[in-house]
């Protein structure tokens, strides 16, 4: 993959995706995966679109990873509208929970959850099944099974507490997720509306799948 982080290359690959959709800008242009271009990004790339920004292109700038730890140095260094976090704030990975979603809560920054099933283990906890973009590890699919069982003593999908868990935290405005198909936006949309009672949190909370703290915000 060739990465270009000057104003030229995100310039072109804003108006060619502008001209594919048929749009005169967008809502979010995030810096996608820029984990190992510091310099770059303070050079030339964050300087590029907060001109676009300025030009009415786009009306929020972004940075998305999988990596909190770096995620929290941008927000803490530049003015960022909006960040996606993916696969490190989910049932079974509190990652950002540490860093980056109280300064994001503390600055106004946006926050958006990515890899809520990570990788596919919380959307169904089978020995086959990804985590993280690899084979699950053992001792990770029990602990996904054990998710899954408290859920279902509750009558609730596994799938709906792994959506609807991020929002637990009030620094959290979205869920992003990505469906193969019809069927899967059906899904995922019931899921995420799909009624959790409080008593489940708890005892997830208890297992140890969602921080007490969050639970504390919300009263339960």
């Amino acid at each position: 993959m060739i990465t270009d982080w000057t104003e030229r290359g995100i310039r072109e690959s804003l108006e060619s995706s502008l001209t594919r959709l048929g749009r005169s800008g967008v809502d979010i242009l995030y810096l996608h995966d820029p984990d190992e271009y510091p310099d770059e990004i303070r050079r030339t790339a964050y300087p590029a679109v907060r001109k676009l920004r300025d030009e009415g292109l786009i009306r929020a700038i972004g940075f998305g990873m999988n990596h909190s730890g770096p995620l929290a140095s941008y927000v803490s260094e530049f003015e960022v509208d909006v960040v996606l976090i993916a696969g490190r704030f989910s049932l079974l990975d509190h990652e950002a929970l540490t860093t980056l979603l109280p300064l994001c809560a503390e600055v106004g920054t946006a926050v958006v959850v990515g890899g809520v099933f990570n990788t596919g283990l919380l959307a169904d906890p089978s020995p086959g099944a990804m985590f993280n973009y690899r084979p699950v590890p053992a001792e990770t699919l029990e602990r996904a099974r054990q998710c899954r069982a408290l859920c279902e003593a509750y009558e609730v999908p596994l799938p709906a507490a792994a959506i609807q868990f991020p929002l637990l935290h009030t620094a959290v405005n979205s869920v992003v997720l990505g469906c193969r198909s019809a069927a899967e936006v059906t899904a995922n949309a019931a899921a995420a509306r799909f009624p959790i009672p409080g008593e489940l949190w708890q005892r997830l909370a208890e297992a140890g799948f969602v921080p007490e703290q969050l639970l504390e915000r919300r009263g339960e």
